[in-house]
């Protein structure tokens, strides 16, 4: 299992602690988790290739976990092509960010989290719900 992981280039730093709190939950479950903006390095004029390898990422992943602490184009991009698949999409935010409506009209689970804490616990539950509705999404060993 994979999960593709959204989040704005330019805020990941600053996300730091929830990304991996998220990737730590992610591995409690056997998911691994993609940080497309982590795993890969683009020049400006690489957009093309860039996207390419964005799509072909999400299509080989099982689920999309979308940071939007920070709105992002990219984010709602990758968003709408993980749902024209057929993918669940999982919308997260610290509680007091602006909310996106276009990612969070499209997606099938929301999480507006206080803290790292808040955003484990509220992630483990969507988890174990997707592991009640698709039994074949996350294995009956997992948590």
């Amino acid at each position: 299992m994979r999960a593709y992981i959204s989040v704005s280039y330019h805020m990941r730093k600053l996300l730091d602690q929830e990304i991996k709190s998220i990737m730590e939950v992610l591995r409690g479950y056997s998911i691994s988790p993609l940080v497309f903006v982590d795993q890969y390095k683009f020049e400006s004029e690489q957009e093309r290739d860039m996207m390419k390898t964005a799509l072909s990422e999400i299509e080989s992943c099982d689920l999309l976990i979308a940071e939007v602490s920070d709105k992002g184009i990219g984010i709602g991009v990758e968003v709408g092509y993980a749902k024209a698949k057929g993918k669940p999409v999982l919308y997260l935010r610290q509680r007091n960010a602006d909310h996106s409506t276009t990612v969070s009209g499209i997606s099938d689970f929301h999480i507006a989290y206080s803290d790292t804490m808040d955003l484990k616990q509220k992630l483990s539950k969507i988890l174990n719900k997707l592991k009640g509705e698709l039994p074949t999404f996350i294995g009956s060993d997992n948590k």
